[in-house]
């Protein structure tokens, strides 16, 4: 959640910018192909969909904020830099390395927030996600039935078995998110996370497939008797 690759892609990314000028939550995948493309998952509310050049401003508006950014790695500080970190996007999933899919509510055009999720196993068997969500929208329901169909496409399309988080202990809300999708606690990482200078503790959350997939056939078998 913390480690955005915000900081250390933007430093790659600064040697190369002169070349670079509804339905339900069960998830409907429109290709599995999603190495040339990310499909469009439905919400209630929202779509999670491939980020595009044009979210660059909105997301600088929503992810730079205090509230947003004092817990995940510091974001690019303008829309140029965001435009990069969206190319980035682009050239990593085409890689089969990483994918993020942009947040954008229902009557939006633009993207409020992320959902991400990195390869730190060859052929993506282990897995880091995260999330960042412009404060405005907390509460909404967005993010936990985001994270449920990001969790779904990641076990069922991509093929991953082992899903971790970090949230630095401080972070109450993010830590509380992770536990109510079902996330479950490991052990806590300390002095894992810098931010501003200071070393902070990090909880680890995981989420295994079989878990995930028993999880889902209990409240099926409960909500059909």
């Amino acid at each position: 959640m913390e480690k955005m690759p915000f900081q250390l892609e933007m430093e790659r990314e600064t040697t190369m910018v002169s070349a670079i000028t509804t339905t339900t939550a069960t998830s409907q995948v429109a290709t599995s192909d999603w190495r040339a493309e990310l499909p469009l998952l439905a919400g209630s509310n929202f779509t999670l969909r491939e980020l595009r050049t044009s979210d660059a401003a909105s997301l600088l508006a929503m992810l730079t904020t205090e509230e947003v950014s004092r817990f995940i790695s510091p974001p690019p500080t303008t829309i140029e830099g965001f435009q990069r970190f969206i190319s980035w996007t682009h050239r990593e999933r085409e890689a089969g390395n990483y994918v993020c899919f942009a947040v954008v509510p229902n009557g939006m055009d633009t993207a409020v927030g992320i959902f991400q999720v990195r390869s730190i196993e060859a052929g993506f068997a282990s897995a880091e996600w995260g999330f960042a969500m412009g404060s405005p929208f907390w509460g909404t329901g967005i993010f936990a039935e985001g994270a449920k169909l990001v969790v779904d496409f990641a076990f069922d399309t991509i093929g991953t078995s082992r899903l971790e988080a970090r949230a630095c202990i401080a972070n109450g809300r993010g830590n509380g998110a992770l536990r109510k999708i079902g996330a479950v606690q490991e052990g806590v990482l300390r002095r894992s996370f810098k931010r501003n200078g200071q070393l902070l503790d990090q909880a680890l959350w995981s989420i295994l497939a079989d878990d995930w997939r028993l999880q889902h056939r209990i409240q099926h078998s409960s909500s059909i008797h």
